[in-house]
């Protein structure tokens, strides 16, 4: 019934089979709950790595593999205008229903529109900001 015992306390770790849409040697794919958009889904690691570092390139590729082709198959099967793809790394929250810390993917499903872009991000505009020379120099410096 459960899938993995690597982390006890991680529920990635121990997803029930019957939960998992596809599955590849190194991954999982399952629908999350909670989600924000019908057919939300994540593209997990069967190991747990909690920063995307840590992951054999191997691996990591066969995530990527099969983000692109569960993504492929959400905007086929469900006329999809697109799809959000994203991963988080955020050590500085507490691991709740809303932030796990075994490293995922997700394929967020989007409409022209949504309730998505209508509740959050009909004012990401205004949280951009334009980039100055001097950070960007700044930066550079340190990421160099």
């Amino acid at each position: 019934m459960i899938f993995n015992m690597e982390r006890k306390n991680c529920v990635f770790c121990n997803i029930e089979k019957d939960k998992i849409i596809r599955e590849s040697e190194n991954t999982l794919t399952i629908f999350s709950n909670p989600y924000l958009l019908e057919g939300h889904s994540l593209v997990i690691p069967k190991r747990h790595y909690e920063k995307i570092y840590e992951i054999p390139k191997l691996i990591l590729h066969e995530l990527i593999d099969e983000v692109q082709c569960f993504e492929e198959i959400l905007v086929s099967r469900l006329n999809l205008s697109g799809c959000d793809i994203k991963q988080n790394y955020r050590p500085f929250l507490q691991d709740s229903k809303y932030k796990v810390s075994h490293l995922h993917f997700h394929i967020v499903p989007r409409y022209f529109e949504d309730e998505l872009y209508k509740k959050s991000m009909i004012n990401e505009k205004d949280v951009f900001k334009d980039m100055s020379d001097s950070l960007f120099e700044s930066l550079m410096g340190k990421l160099k």
